[in-house]
């Protein structure tokens, strides 16, 4: 079986704003990966209408409409764009099945994945999950911090137009909140971690907008910090290309004489250190300023990507 001629077969469940936008990513963008199914709920939603005009298996009737579908034992991996109270149910009916799934919702079943900072870690999990846009956006920057000073906490606050906040995002704004702050530190590297998200209602859109604010050691160096941002940013940008530092890092100390109030921790010394990010959606399917879509169908692509690699490299050894 030659590696170069096979792709893996991949469902989208969910064809809402997200599952739409990442089905075009995968037709337009993806090397090792082919469409199986979009499955959705609505029979008349767009992207269900999308994916009948483009040939691909549609589903209305859900997960279990997935589970029957005659092409259903060649799929080995699944995108949730649902909710995360959907997700749980869907995972637990396509684990036996032995196919991979990425979720695209705040249930966090599976590790915690960005895919500069952690991917490679957990190739091999069953279920993996992609935080929340928010989470992709700057938990990279704290983790380009961390990896070279000690941050004892980190705050982010995610801006995004409102137009772009779709049922499913505005029913997990909890969830949103609580995942970003736990994945800021398992997987961003910080002692302490606060996530905010602001819905913008301004006319026209504003595109996605990140502050991420760290406390560091007081003496760590600058410099340091600045390289290893500007680094991660190339990093995100080789797989969201509308990805970038709006300013220079700023910087700011604060001696023992003078200390910072950290929300939850008190008066800590230690440096400031204040990232500003914007993230501009590819207009695949969904308007530029939906960034924060982007950046999760983006992080998901990626990631499938090399999932299959590892799945084609297992059906042809070397």
């Amino acid at each position: 079986m030659n590696t170069q001629d096979k792709k893996i077969p991949v469902a989208i469940i969910g064809s809402g704003n997200i599952g739409t936008d990442l089905m075009i990513k995968v037709l337009r963008n993806a090397k090792h990966l082919s469409m199986g199914a979009m499955v959705g709920i609505d029979p008349q939603s767009e992207g269900l209408a999308r994916a009948t005009r483009m040939g691909i298996p549609a589903v209305s009737d859900g997960i279990q409409g997935l589970l029957k579908l005659p092409g259903f034992g060649d799929i080995r991996i699944a995108f949730d764009a649902t909710s995360a109270g959907a997700h749980a149910r869907h995972n637990a009916l396509l684990a036996p099945h032995g196919i991979k799934v990425i979720d695209l919702t705040p249930a966090a079943i599976g590790p915690y994945v960005v895919p500069v900072v952690n991917l490679e870690d957990h190739l091999d999990a069953p279920n993996i999950n992609m935080v929340t846009c928010g989470g992709q956006a700057t938990i990279p920057m704290v983790r380009a911090v961390s990896r070279v000073a000690t941050v004892h906490y980190a705050e982010i606050v995610a801006s995004i137009a409102s137009k772009s906040a779709g049922p499913g995002t505005r029913a997990n704004i909890d969830e949103f909140t609580e995942t970003t702050s736990k994945a800021l530190v398992d997987v961003g590297g910080a002692k302490s971690g606060k996530a905010i998200i602001v819905l913008n209602p301004a006319e026209p859109p504003l595109i996605m907008r990140d502050t991420v604010y760290c406390l560091a050691d007081v003496n760590a160096d600058q410099q340091a910090i600045a390289d290893s941002v500007q680094q991660m940013v190339r990093d995100v940008a080789a797989y969201v290309p509308g990805y970038r530092l709006k300013q220079q890092v700023q910087f700011e100390r604060f001696d023992a004489n003078r200390p910072l109030n950290v929300p939850g921790l008190g008066l800590l010394p230690g440096l400031k250190v204040s990232i500003f990010l914007e993230v501009e959606g590819a207009a695949h399917y969904l308007p530029a300023y939906a960034g924060n879509l982007d950046i999760m169908t983006s992080a998901a692509l990626a990631t499938a990507e090399q999932q299959a690699v590892r799945m084609l490299a297992a059906l042809n050894p070397a």
